[in-house]
């Protein structure tokens, strides 16, 4: 017999078995992350100007934008703010927000942005009472969702939430544009969001991040009563694609959400579980609070 005849068996063997390692670590590689889709949510509106009004600015760069249209958001809603959703003005943006397929959720009722931690035991729980009735009456189901002002809960707001049914949500990305001391522009709109993504993608590539319907949600958080924010709505929904490619973050075809009851059921799933679990909140909050 020839060496070849000897040989061509056992190379057989060896090429079989090689293919056999190969498709067993193919099949126990770790599959690819869900592709993520941005969840925007806006804070403190609805704006009371009567004149070049930024939430309306909002509404309007959401609907038509080059980016793509129709998209959806969570406000949380002011219901009682002097200068916002108590006005006559807001009263008719919440309802313009509905009907336009947004998502109402609760952040506050009082006349002010009030700590809901400072404030006594009654005045939190009638300003939770009245935030509800308000955004019942716009919506007709009662809001399930609530973002506390400033981030800041313990675990005694905590527990009230709960016991009115109000699941708290916290963000991954914040475009810090929150007004503070008359400040309401940003200079690194592409560098923090940049930086934030990134730190998120960690947790996105560990398979620690919840999927919802095919997707990986990540939530966004600006606030609509800021001016600079609402004429820069556009560059802001092109920021995020940019930085998506950037981290190779792949996202759904429609990388932004446009339909209400896929957001809901996306932002639930993000919701805080543990009230006495310390999270991490965006940019100096996490430090103020701690």
């Amino acid at each position: 017999m020839s060496l070849q005849a000897k040989t061509l068996p056992i190379l057989r063997s060896v090429f079989f078995i090689l293919f056999l390692v190969l498709r067993s670590a193919a099949n126990c590689a770790e599959p690819d992350p869900a592709p993520i889709r941005f969840l925007l949510t806006f804070d403190d509106g609805p704006s009371g100007d009567r004149y070049n009004n930024s939430t309306e600015q909002v509404l309007d760069a959401l609907a038509n934008n080059q980016v793509q249209s129709g998209i959806k958001a969570i406000f949380f809603i002011q219901t009682r703010a002097n200068r916002g959703g108590g006005t006559e003005v807001g009263k008719k943006l919440m309802h313009r927000e509905w009907q336009e397929g947004h998502l109402l959720e609760f952040h506050t009722s009082t006349p002010h942005h009030s700590n809901h931690r400072f404030l006594t035991e009654q005045e939190f729980t009638e300003s939770l009472q009245n935030g509800i009735a308000d955004l019942t009456s716009v919506t007709g189901v009662a809001p399930d969702i609530v973002r506390p002002p400033f981030w800041s809960y313990d675990q005694r707001t905590f527990a009230t939430y709960q016991k009115y049914g109000l699941h708290v949500l916290l963000t991954d990305l914040s475009a810090n544009d929150g007004k503070i001391w008359g400040v309401n522009f940003s200079f690194h709109k592409h560098s923090n969001m940049l930086e934030q993504l990134s730190t998120l993608k960690a947790h996105w590539l560990a398979g620690e991040l919840p999927v919802v319907d095919g997707s990986t949600p990540v939530i966004v958080t600006f606030h609509d009563v800021n001016t600079y924010t609402s004429n820069h709505v556009e560059v802001y929904l092109q920021i995020l694609l940019q930085v998506a490619g950037e981290l190779n973050m792949p996202t759904t075809a429609v990388p932004f959400y446009n339909q209400r009851d896929e957001i809901e059921r996306a932002a639930l799933i993000r919701t805080v579980r543990d009230g006495s679990v310390r999270q991490k909140l965006p940019g100096f909050w996490n430090w103020l609070w701690n």
